[in-house]
């Protein structure tokens, strides 16, 4: 069966790594001041945190449900389904749109519901092509997807308490004494939402945090399965880097991947956010 293999630039795969890895990508539009863009087409994320910077309103949305079908359409012309991994269903309306729309395509478009962002997102894609190359159907892609999808976890700390405040994430009056004390929130994705699981005093120690958290996985709940271990950031790809060559001398065994986290996020976390997860794969 020829099944197309479709994702959103919130997994971090941009339209030009889609065509090298050979998926299709869709791209997450934003409102900015009232103007609205595309992720990666007429919003490059230089320009995102230039604007982000200088004050923008910048809010995020989902594709529309045209721009969904319009691909579906253009791709069953050539292949036998789609499997579809949008972000998160825990962060998005995406995925109960996708899933609505699909009613209407008598199962050859099978919508994920994979509660994962960022690498994690990623990696399920990669998945539903080896899956796809064992002889899998579309359906049973979704399956397997949906079976595994919590065997993921992404910690992450942010730069600024500036943006978590402006979503209403934390109060003016924390985020001004955290500001002061230089608190810095320790927050997780797991099972699709965004919760806050602690906050320590300096970047330093929320690094190692994150760290501390991501062993426990590994050893615990984790343990003995296939596992990667990713980086992601938010802001320059200096930081990426820096954080990158951290984390892997903490773990000198994985080849610690790294992407920059989907402007979706970056919207709540400012530039200077830090993430670090680990997530099954496929072997």
């Amino acid at each position: 069966m020829k099944i197309a293999i479709v994702t959103d630039t919130n997994s971090g795969i941009s339209e030009k790594e889609a065509q090298k890895l050979g998926v299709y990508c869709l791209p997450m539009p934003f409102s900015v001041d009232g103007q609205w863009m595309l992720e990666g087409v007429d919003l490059t994320a230089e320009e995102f945190y230039r604007l982000q910077a200088a004050g923008a309103n910048i809010t995020s949305s989902q594709p529309s449900p045209e721009t969904v079908t319009n691909l579906w359409d253009r791709l069953l012309n050539n292949y036998e389904a789609v499997v579809h991994i949008p972000m998160s269903s825990g962060l998005s309306g995406t995925t109960a749109t996708a899933a609505a729309l699909a009613t209407e395509y008598g199962g050859r478009v099978q919508v994920v519901d994979n509660k994962r962002i960022s690498l994690p997102q990623r990696q399920s894609v990669l998945d539903a092509q080896v899956l796809a190359k064992r002889g899998l159907t579309a359906a049973q892609i979704k399956q397997n997807l949906e079976e595994n999808a919590l065997k993921a976890s992404v910690y992450l700390t942010v730069d600024t308490l500036k943006y978590l405040k402006k979503g209403g994430r934390v109060t003016p009056a924390a985020a001004a004494i955290g500001t002061v004390l230089n608190i810095k929130p320790l927050l997780q994705i797991q099972g699709g939402g965004i919760d806050a699981y602690g906050k320590v005093r300096g970047l330093a120690q929320a690094q190692d945090k994150l760290l501390d958290a991501i062993c426990a996985d590994l050893t615990g709940r984790f343990a003995g399965m296939p596992l990667h271990i990713g980086v992601a950031y938010s802001g320059a790809p200096e930081v990426g880097k820096k954080w990158q060559k951290y984390v892997q001398e903490r773990f000198p065994r994985c080849k610690v991947q790294c992407s920059a986290l989907g402007l979706s996020i970056a919207c709540h976390t400012g530039p200077g956010a830090l993430g670090v997860g680990c997530y099954y794969y496929e072997e």
